[in-house]
């Protein structure tokens, strides 16, 4: 049964990093002193103007933002229905939303005199982000990745190493996103002095899921200026997907003040959700503590983490960032799901009515929204978040489709 929760002000989370009964600091003892040191320069940060400067030169100057909001015409006349838009994160330098993130967390580093950085990387779009980022400020870099990721994603791995990243594979448990992150946590609490671990998803102990929000959050406050430039009103619907779901919450945060506008997140039901085959951690899954944080994981009746499918390797992860398990509970954002099948055939009509080819991430909300457009009148807007490029996936793509390239 879901934990019942009670609607706030959505200005969350509490002083101890809660968002109700989710989020906190699940952690060893020896990595509180390092997360209490990543809060407090973020709160002196948050307050310093010169932080912010620097924040919206590199937005602006290297990340290549804002990034358009784009009518899709010819989606839209497909689906016969709401007016459909994407917000074309994937224009990004490096080719998806990670490098909002990277920056703003690279530049904490700094100001903590933080040489070394580590991250975890799943799809292995936030691992070559922190590459880059290390790479521009001189930082060495450590990504950890599933060994089983490597083998599905060799295209980023190869531009991290040509980065100067070392990136090191994890053999462990289902050798994916989870195992990775917990052999950065193990890397962390043994080189406590000089290394700095830059999350890529809004998940972890706090402050990360502040943080992370916070820096994804010019998704939506974009997208706000940008739809009232172009219909001279708000969205009426966005949609985007969710694994840890740090591009949801970058695109929804902004809005989740104007109750008209629905929010839909899609995660990743693999097989099917009544299969062992499936990424749902908040369709089929149940609180508990994982990483640092509480929240919806799939795990089983002992409380040990299950294994997950999805076709899509940054979706591939069994829980959720907690400020989501918090808007579920609240009502308000709407999760559902998308599955491999359904993830691929948007993926091949992306690129052949629209000319863009999406990651296999932004195609799981693209197949929602292919189902839910077609029941929506025509003066109906709704955005979904292109959170990443395609390139990377042409692999998996091909393999699926039964294509040797």
């Amino acid at each position: 049964m879901k934990p019942s929760a009670k609607r706030n002000d959505y200005a969350g989370p509490d002083d101890s990093g809660h968002f109700g009964i989710y989020g906190g600091r699940y952690v060893a003892e020896t990595l509180m002193p390092l997360i209490l040191e990543v809060q407090k320069a973020y709160d002196a940060a948050k307050k310093d103007p010169a932080f912010h400067k620097e924040l919206d030169y590199y937005f602006t100057h290297y990340i290549g933002r804002p990034s358009p909001l784009y009518y899709a015409p010819r989606i839209t006349e497909h689906c016969k229905g709401a007016k459909i838009y994407f917000k074309r994160d994937e224009l990004n330098h490096t080719g998806a939303h990670k490098i909002n993130n990277c920056i703003g967390q690279a530049l904490l580093a700094r100001r903590l005199g933080k040489k070394r950085i580590i991250a975890e990387t799943g799809a292995g779009q936030h691992g070559v982000a922190t590459a880059t980022v290390c790479a521009l400020f001189g930082l060495q870099c450590v990504i950890y990745m599933g060994a089983r990721d490597i083998e599905r994603q060799m295209p980023n791995v190869f531009r991290m190493k040509l980065l100067g990243a070392e990136v090191i594979p994890v053999e462990s448990g289902s050798r994916t996103l989870k195992d990775a992150m917990n052999e950065a946590l193990r890397d962390w609490v043994s080189n406590v002095a000089d290394t700095f671990y830059l999350i890529g998803t809004a998940a972890g102990p706090h402050p990360y899921p502040v943080l992370v929000r916070d820096f994804q959050s010019i998704i939506g406050r974009e997208v706000k200026e940008q739809m009232h430039k172009a219909e001279g009103r708000l969205p009426d619907t966005l949609v985007a997907c969710i694994g840890g779901g740090s591009n949801a919450i970058g695109l929804f945060h902004p809005f989740l003040h104007d109750e008209k506008v629905k929010l839909i997140a899609v995660e990743a039901s693999g097989e099917g959700v009544d299969t062992a085959k499936h990424a749902a951690s908040i369709a089929k899954g149940t609180p508990g503590v994982l990483h640092g944080s509480r929240t919806y994981l799939l795990q089983d009746a002992d409380g040990q983490i299950t294994e997950t499918h999805s076709i899509s390797a940054g979706l591939d992860y069994p829980g959720i960032g907690p400020e989501h398990a918090w808007l579920h509970d609240t009502g308000r954002v709407h999760y559902v799901c998308a599955g491999d099948d359904e993830a691929l055939e948007a993926f091949e009509l992306c690129a052949k009515l629209e000319g863009i080819i999406p990651a296999l991430e932004p195609s799981h909300a693209l197949a929602h929204v292919l189902k839910l457009a077609p029941t929506l009148p025509k003066d109906h807007l709704l955005v979904m978040n292109l959170c990443g490029r395609g390139d990377k996936d042409i692999f998996t793509v091909a393999k699926a489709l039964g294509v040797k390239i």
